[in-house]
């Protein structure tokens, strides 16, 4: 008698989308925990990428491997997410000039928000390419020249930070998962950079 072979399950187009965003907002979590540091976030930000980039190649990882990645990606990471800070420091003057009524102050308050919106797309298109052993200084200076010559992409980055503000002004912990959707956006817009 013979034995009927059991065909192997495929997933449906619907479920393995559904999966990808159960895993951004699972990878959302892990990177608001791994944000805690203070200057840890630049790290934060390219362990979640490289996890959410495995998890659509269909190769094996999890907390351990974001775990890992984290700690690899902490080493020039933290220097990042200090400079990050000084530059809203710098910014938050600039508010504060415009504010005290500073001749010219608008104008350079403007700036100082466009510049350091630009930054904060810069590092987390730089984030979505990060792999162990790559040098921070040169991933973010390649993402600064991307985010410049690809306005949508960084547009649709600047869309997945509203997404995350919206949240948070709405109901604040719901931000914590979607900065795994951030991470998403990210990894999106480079690999639609890629095969331009």
């Amino acid at each position: 008698m013979a034995q009927a072979r059991v065909k192997p399950r495929r997933e449906s187009v619907f479920g393995e989308r559904f999966a990808v965003f159960a895993e951004c907002l699972l990878t959302g979590v892990w990177i608001a925990v791994a944000c805690l540091g203070v200057v840890t976030y630049p790290a934060a930000f390219a362990a979640g990428a490289r996890h959410l980039r495995r998890r659509t190649t269909h190769q094996t990882g999890g907390l351990r491997a974001f775990v890992a990645d984290f700690r690899a990606a902490l080493r020039g990471g933290w220097a990042v997410g200090l400079a990050g800070w000084a530059a809203v420091a710098a910014v938050r003057v600039d508010v504060l000039a415009v504010r005290a009524g500073v001749p010219g102050g608008p104008l350079v308050g403007a700036v100082g928000i466009l510049a350091l919106l630009g930054l904060a797309v810069a590092l987390l298109r730089a984030a979505a390419l990060w792999t162990p052993g790559h040098s921070w200084r040169a991933l973010l200076a390649d993402a600064g020249r991307r985010t410049v010559r690809d306005p949508v992409g960084s547009f649709l980055v600047v869309c997945g930070l509203a997404v995350v503000v919206l949240s948070a002004w709405v109901v604040a912990p719901l931000a914590v998962p979607v900065l795994g959707a951030v991470a998403a956006a990210a990894v999106a817009v480079e690999e639609r950079y890629s095969h331009r």
